[in-house]
């Protein structure tokens, strides 16, 4: 067996990136569906078509170290996946389902943000430039995504989902 260093740690946190953004891509493809407010839809649909091209990223990743790439089951991902179902489910047709996917999304933005920043700080560490960038460039795009869904929490979501229950 060969030793456990940083090398097989970045490998094994890739596989867990590559698993999550898949399955952040099924869940975001949901959530657009079942969001009714159009702002959060469109933040939605848009973040899904970022997460193509965070995959597409991954995968030159996983090419600066020589391995296919390849997903290794992410037990966080998906309870945080599951949870946003339970909200699509006990909250459907309520405004609070937005405000509930919404919180489900960030959730899973929070959990990106902090392991493309892990990897990235491994990347450096081995010396991977390319991959240390790519997985940068990444971060900075989760870092917005979550930006993004505070401020569409705060400015009219949130205060939405309070006065339908008023």
């Amino acid at each position: 067996m060969p030793a456990a260093n940083l090398e097989k740690l970045f490998h094994d946190g890739l596989r867990d990136a590559y698993y999550a953004e898949r399955k952040a891509l099924q869940a975001l493809k949901k959530h657009a569906r079942a969001a009714q407010h159009a702002e959060l839809k469109q933040a939605f649909e848009q973040h899904r078509d970022e997460t193509e091209g965070q995959i597409e990223r991954l995968q030159r990743v996983f090419e600066t170290i020589g391995k296919r790439a390849q997903g290794k089951t992410c037990a966080a991902m998906d309870g945080l996946v599951e949870e946003g179902e339970e909200i699509m489910e006990e909250y459907k047709g309520s405004p609070a389902a937005d405000a509930g996917l919404l919180a489900a999304a960030q959730a899973i933005e929070h959990y990106e943000i902090c392991r493309y920043g892990t990897l990235a700080s491994w990347a450096k560490q081995l010396g991977n430039t390319d991959a240390e960038n790519l997985l940068r460039e990444t971060l900075a795009e989760e870092e917005k995504t979550d930006k993004l869904l505070t401020d569409l929490a705060e400015s009219v979501i949130n205060a939405a989902a309070e006065q339908q229950a008023a």
